[in-house]
């Protein structure tokens, strides 16, 4: 049986993190060292730091909280495409692949690692990505940069689109040396009640490998 493979960013103080956002740092609000007993860790976040989901809630008042979500959609069969080079991505990219009505699929957009600095500009998706993946059967799109929509996108017409067309949001998974194919998918978020997004600790097993 294939080994798992981890496409997590890991968390760690200093880390990059959206300009303006709570940034990730981890310390020790009780020392073994001092109280004879136990190390207790803390951290401080936002919820959308790292490898995480998009609950609606994060960009419609409307929209489900993240507790509120299907487990299921996080868990199962996704196929892995390489779609690098390209500035954006919809249905005319997604056309040329097999989708092999995986309900899951993972975008390799840039084929980088974790990032020692928050990128200035990231291929995006398309609005026309929504109602294509929901032709497909598609409930759930991971990629390998920090949001579906353009940094600076006030509208995230992405966002909506998939939405709009039932398909989850994965963002900041970890491709770099992942080849193409058949996965099984595990990137389950917290249950954290009321919250609009999660990070996760996302991994990947092949399918037939």
């Amino acid at each position: 049986m294939s080994e798992w493979i981890d496409i997590t960013q890991p968390l760690y103080t200093g880390m990059p993190s959206w300009p303006g956002d709570t940034p990730f740092e981890f310390g020790l609000s009780a020392a073994k060292a001092e109280n004879g007993v136990v190390n207790i860790g803390k951290f401080t976040t936002t919820t959308h730091i790292g490898t995480h989901v998009d609950a609606p809630f994060h960009f419609d008042d409307e929209g489900k909280r993240i507790a509120d979500l299907d487990i299921h959609l996080y868990i199962g069969r996704t196929m892995l495409l390489d779609v690098t080079g390209n500035s954006s991505v919809g249905r005319t990219e997604l056309e040329q692949h097999e989708l092999k009505g995986a309900e899951r699929i993972l975008l390799k957009m840039t084929g980088e690692g974790s990032p020692d600095k928050f990128p200035e500009i990231i291929p995006y998706l398309r609005p026309d990505i929504g109602p294509f993946l929901k032709e497909k059967g598609v409930k759930l799109i991971g990629i390998d940069v920090p949001s579906v929509d353009p940094l600076d996108s006030k509208t995230l017409d992405a966002h909506h689109s998939l939405h709009r067309n039932g398909v989850m949001i994965l963002e900041n998974i970890v491709l770099q040396d992942v080849e193409v194919g058949e996965y099984e998918l595990v990137a389950l978020p917290l249950r954290i009640v009321g919250a609009d997004g999660s990070p996760v600790r996302a991994v990947i097993r092949k399918i037939g490998g």
